[in-house]
């Protein structure tokens, strides 16, 4: 009782200076690994040094610091969760030991027994946003977090240079407004919108996937997500460049077909309308197929 009193007590005194607790590996197997321990810890591994270059690290490093801060200073805080960091330059043993081969990941050490498959967070299929990650900790500790963020002004700042922007423009053509009802323009504003729709650019800001992966054995950078139910930012990058690719082509065949201009000119753009349908649309069909496995069913 003395020692788990001692635990929980330095435990809570680093909590008091940081939100989460950086840990090597002696630290790790006494306060993670080592019973008694009656307190959930939540252990993100990572590789944070400017040499490893893993910009995922970072990414989901901002997130956990949401999420622990928000833990932190809340009204429920208690000494019943922790959140603690492991960086590979600091505690290379403990990924030996867990048999750890990639990073950013997160982990839940329970108060009594070993982890399970479901205490080691899906980052791939889920995203690592503060909010995922404050759900799957409510389903392994029953503790529920509300996630507070710092107030983000760069939105509202861009969104009000966006309309000075705009009334400007209509203040200087005041006199000449017909560009208001210019066909083209307003086509081409809502293709942009499709685009990144379709290209799945909602669910980056949902879930928060990183922008690629890369693997630590080989150092081969993936920018195509595996599964169908996850993808990277870089990937919807690419859908949206080869939705913008077939949509020109399927344009310059509409050209082609109904303009009254040379025969030849309207031969050569119908030739290239066809090439960018053809190679594009085949290039957005193999990553089609390499995401859902067995296609065509």
């Amino acid at each position: 009782q003395n020692l788990l009193a001692e635990k929980v007590e330095q435990l809570m005194e680093w909590s008091s200076r940081r939100s989460v607790i950086r840990m090597n590996g002696d630290k790790f197997r006494r306060f993670v690994k080592a019973p008694p321990r009656n307190y959930s810890v939540i252990v993100m591994f990572t590789a944070l040094q400017p040499q490893r270059q893993c910009s995922v690290c970072r990414q989901a490093n901002e997130e956990y610091q949401v999420l622990a801060n928000s833990w932190r200073y809340s009204s429920a805080f208690s000494n019943k969760l922790f959140f603690t960091i492991v960086d590979y330059d600091e505690g290379a043993d403990v990924f030996q030991q867990l048999n750890m081969n990639s990073a950013p990941t997160f982990m839940h050490f329970p108060p009594k027994g070993k982890p399970k498959r479901a205490d080691t967070f899906d980052l791939q299929r889920i995203g690592f946003a503060a909010e995922q990650l404050a759900k799957w900790i409510a389903d392994r500790t029953d503790v529920h977090i509300r996630v507070f963020r710092p107030p983000n002004y760069s939105g509202t700042i861009a969104l009000a240079l966006l309309v000075s922007l705009v009334g400007g423009l209509l203040y200087l053509r005041r006199n000449n407004l017909e560009f208001i009802y210019n066909k083209t323009g307003w086509a081409m504003a809502a293709l942009c919108v499709v685009f990144a729709m379709t290209s799945g650019q909602m669910w980056n800001h949902i879930r928060g996937p990183p922008y690629a992966h890369k693997n630590p054995q080989n150092g081969q950078v993936s920018y195509i997500h595996g599964s169908s139910q996850a993808q990277f930012v870089a990937e919807s990058h690419i859908i949206l460049l080869l939705n913008a690719a077939i949509t020109m082509g399927m344009v310059l065949l509409n050209e082609a077909a109904t303009s009254k201009g040379d025969v030849g000119k309207r031969r050569i753009i119908c030739l290239v309308g066809l090439g960018l349908v053809v190679f594009f649309f085949s290039f957005l069909l193999s990553i089609f197929r390499s995401k859902y496995h067995g296609y065509p069913y």
